[in-house]
């Protein structure tokens, strides 16, 4: 009765004001204006259900266009019929129609504080009724008003909150500004710990570590591939698909019937919903995504309110120029879109996460962009980021309160697969792109890099990437950079190198901007630095050692990340300054990630508390064995062979939030 009593009020004030801002209406009675609401109420009561079944049939792209016309095709269709003929004329009904549909979006969000709340009513009517038609096929009643009950059996849902570093986690909590993490990890029922990414730092690797266990076959964000010419970018689905098909062997971390949503790869799930490697929207069998569509609640409040994150977007990019505040980028041009889409995706992806959670399924990972969209343009712990970072956490808090709905008892598990490091880009420190540098100390050849940002070149056409045809090619994520010697077919030792380009090595180890150059030589991979070297299989130093100021860990980043698939001849890291944390990210991003130096390798996972979990998390490949283990205690995958040792199996019941202590160091770090 109250959802009823507030739709009818929210519908009065909308048609209110919406006939008083259009000209030439004929009227505005009370009356009238109630007459009105009714037949909204009657019109939607009837329409909508046919526009749903519509949208659920065409799935993908047809759904996103006829949840748009559906909102407004209610209100055409109830301002023709009504009796006092307010508007008259189709071009103004449209007009009037789409007025109203904006100004109840705003209304809402408005009346709900800004809060989720007319999203999770949306999410709970969804799950329900997917629930009650489960209900019905396996012999339940045919129509029933009784909520179903809690699932029982176990679940887990795996939530990526995308390029979130630990240490910005810590920061936030402790400032008190994620209010859902932050009571998990002060009531004692969640526990944090840092991993460590290694090299490199980037999503496609850790996913192909953490869903497959299998991140050395990813070197960086895009690579090439002598063998057969090729660019890899792994955000592009079709090069996606191909990367998959190297990365998966079956045993991937949902193959029990998990549901991927939103990742770079499957993992082996059963569902695969906007995965990039599988390259389709959401089907006719995805409800999730059709209920969103056609909900008011749904797209059409997403895309209102991502119009005002641009306008958002317009006044934090100014106050930054005024402010004259640096490092900064540019934040116009496609990053204007980023934010509203990202907005627009979280939703969505909430959307079909509440759908699966209630089918029942096993397993869910599911990946959030929003933060690491806007810290790669604001910086990782600028204002605007943070924001992004506490919208995230409502999210958290929404599926929380989403999983009474659910037909199993999900347990929550939220982790990054990356960091991100801050500082002025090289180019604007040293008024020269990194192929620049190349190209100079390369004599008569020339020598080209990719300008694109590396997580925006997927989204482009495959033909506006500048072919490899080059003696020369760099290809650069973040602060990591490979170069390839192209017009060799394999991989080139330092006395190659020299022999082909005497200034190349030296010259790079020399560049202010360049912390480490490294080189296969005799004696395996050597890191060259401006005043000295270091060989990383035996530790040699002579002079003073390039890596001291990547920290203790980066010898074995690097030395794992030669013996990666289609490393470059040449890997170059940015200088990093141990002072302030800042790297020269060799794309235009202010926010980076990809290499070494900073937050970019300091990646989180929270889990619950009581669950057992590995001393040293080193690499997504660990992460991945750590999630599988939890998957078979929690009786949700069958056991590898000789995964689990002798003894009692562990149960998830034994494991509560009760048997860890409440200021345990896991949970500080």
């Amino acid at each position: 009765m109250r959802a009823v009593l507030r739709s009818a009020l929210t519908t009065f004030v909308v048609l209110t004001l919406t006939l008083w801002l259009m000209p030439g209406v004929a009227s505005t009675d009370i009356l009238d204006i109630l007459g009105l609401v009714v037949l909204v109420a009657a019109v939607g009561a009837v329409l909508r259900p046919l526009l749903l079944l519509g949208i659920t049939a065409l799935g993908g792209w047809g759904a996103m266009l006829l949840g748009v016309v559906a909102q407004i095709a209610v209100m055409v269709i109830a301002l023709e019929l009504d009796p006092a003929e307010q508007i008259s004329g189709f071009p103004t009904l449209v007009l009037a129609a789409v007025l109203a549909v904006v100004v109840a979006a705003l209304l809402d969000w408005m009346a709900d504080s800004g809060s989720d709340d007319t999203f999770v009513r949306e999410a709970r009517r969804l799950m329900r009724g997917v629930r009650r038609r489960a209900g019905r096929r396996a012999g339940g009643p045919l129509f029933s008003f009784r909520r179903p009950r809690p699932g029982t059996e176990p679940g887990l849902l795996m939530v990526q909150l995308d390029g979130v570093a630990e240490p910005v986690l810590h920061w936030a909590v402790r400032a008190g500004n994620l209010p859902t993490l932050g009571h998990w990890l002060r009531s004692g029922s969640h526990s944090v710990r840092r991993w460590h990414t290694g090299l490199p730092s980037t999503t496609p690797a850790s996913q192909a570590g953490i869903l497959h266990g299998a991140s050395r076959q990813i070197p960086g964000f895009r690579w090439y591939e002598k063998e057969t010419g090729k660019l890899m970018v792994s955000n592009r689905p079709r090069d996606a698909a191909i990367i998959e098909e190297r990365l998966s062997d079956g045993n991937g971390l949902l193959r029990d019937g998990g549901v991927s949503i939103s990742n770079a790869f499957s993992g082996d799930a059963v569902t695969n919903l906007l995965t990039v490697s599988h390259a389709a929207l959401p089907g006719r069998s995805a409800r999730g995504w059709a209920a969103f569509m056609a909900s008011p609640y749904g797209f059409t409040r997403a895309l209102v309110l991502g119009v005002a994150e641009v306008f958002t977007e317009l006044h934090q990019a100014r106050r930054q120029r005024r402010r004259n505040l640096q490092p900064r980028v540019s934040r116009s041009g496609a990053f204007l879109a980023l934010r509203p889409a990202s907005m627009l995706l979280r939703d969505v992806n909430v959307s079909l996460v509440a759908e699966q959670m209630a089918r029942g399924v096993p397993a869910i990972y599911c990946d959030l962009v929003d933060y690491d969209e806007v810290a790669h343009h604001a910086g990782p712990a600028r204002p605007e980021s943070m924001r992004q970072l506490e919208s995230l956490d409502a999210m958290l808090s929404v599926l929380e309160r989403l999983t009474p709905e659910a037909a199993r008892r999900y347990h929550l598990v939220v982790l990054s697969d990356h960091g991100q490091s801050q500082g002025a880009t090289f180019r604007q420190r040293y008024g020269a792109t990194l192929d620049e540098v190349v190209d100079g100390l390369a004599g008569a050849d020339s020598a080209a890099g990719l300008r694109m940002p590396a997580e925006e070149e997927g989204k482009a056409e495959p033909e506006n990437t500048p072919p490899p045809a080059v003696p020369l090619l760099v290809v650069s994520s973040g602060n990591l950079s490979m170069i390839y010697l192209t017009r060799f077919p394999h991989r080139l030792d330092r006395a190659a190198i020299d022999h082909a380009y005497p200034r190349l090595v030296d010259g790079l180890a020399a560049h202010p901007g360049v912390g480490i150059v490294v080189v296969q030589t005799g004696e395996g991979p050597v890191a060259y630095g401006s005043a000295g070297s270091h060989r990383l299989r035996d530790g040699v130093v002579t002079g003073i050692d390039p890596l001291l100021p990547y920290g203790p860990a980066a010898c074995h980043d690097l030395l794992r990340h030669q013996s990666a698939a289609h490393v470059g001849d040449l890997v170059v890291i940015s200088a990093f300054d141990p002072v302030t944390h800042e790297v020269a990210a060799f794309e235009e991003l202010v926010g980076s990630h990809g290499g070494l130096g900073g937050w970019q390798t300091d990646a989180m996972l929270v889990h619950p508390s009581g669950w057992p979990i590995a001393r040293d998390l080193d690499g997504p490949d660990a992460v991945h064995r750590q999630l599988v283990e939890w998957l078979v205690m929690l009786g949700l995958r069958k056991p590898d062979a000789g995964a689990l040792g002798a003894g009692d199996p562990l149960r998830a019941g034994d494991l509560g939030p009760a048997r860890s202590a409440r200021l345990s160091p896991s949970r500080e770090g």
